[in-house]
């Protein structure tokens, strides 16, 4: 796992292998990693009310599981909701079966009349890790703002082991995890 110094290069490289990873897997056997994370994740969330999670891409690690496991706990679940190229991301209440509406960025979203939640837990897709607990988005800090927005939250990434990298670039800005959950572990920061 070599260390990357710049973050574009780190994401065209950690893209690369989530993407060869997905392809190499069989989807009986990515279904039954994200049943087992999201087992994992809703340990690592603690003792939570409201999670908030996301709607994962192609090759993403599926946060649904960790969606229907909380709404069968009987916890509040919500999904990022975005008004506006560049705004803030907040979390709208959602719930398997609720309307979605095309956002900004062509991201499925929770209509804009949806309760806002304040998350006790927030679950977040990444690009990259490393074992100090950095991680590396997409590269718009949605997450980076929504993290110090709700700075009691526990933020706990999902990713495939494939990516993690030694040492990540960090800018001031950057939040750190709590903790990554991966089809191998859990690494707790």
């Amino acid at each position: 796992m070599p260390s990357i110094e710049n973050k574009d290069q780190a994401r065209r490289e950690l893209r690369a292998r989530r993407r060869a990873f997905v392809n190499g897997t069989g989807i009986g056997r990515l279904r039954i990693h994200a049943i087992v994370i999201s087992r994992i994740t809703m340990e690592a969330a603690g003792n939570v009310r409201n999670i908030a999670c996301y709607l994962a891409n192609a090759f993403e690690v599926d946060a649904m599981p960790i969606v229907q496991l909380a709404c069968a706990s009987g916890l509040s679940t919500a999904l990022p909701h975005i008004s506006e190229p560049g705004g803030t991301m907040r979390f709208l209440s959602w719930r398997p079966g609720d309307r979605l509406v095309t956002g900004p960025y062509g991201i499925p979203q929770p209509a804009g009349s949806a309760d806002e939640i304040i998350p006790d837990a927030i679950v977040s897709p990444l690009v990259g890790f490393d074992r100090q607990g950095n991680r590396l988005g997409q590269g718009g800090g949605f997450y980076d703002r929504a993290f110090m927005a709700y700075p009691s939250a526990k933020r706990i990434g999902l990713a495939w082991s494939v990516q993690e990298i030694a040492t990540l670039p960090v800018d001031s800005w950057d939040q750190p995890l709590h903790a990554v959950v991966t089809e191998r572990e859990r690494i707790d920061f």
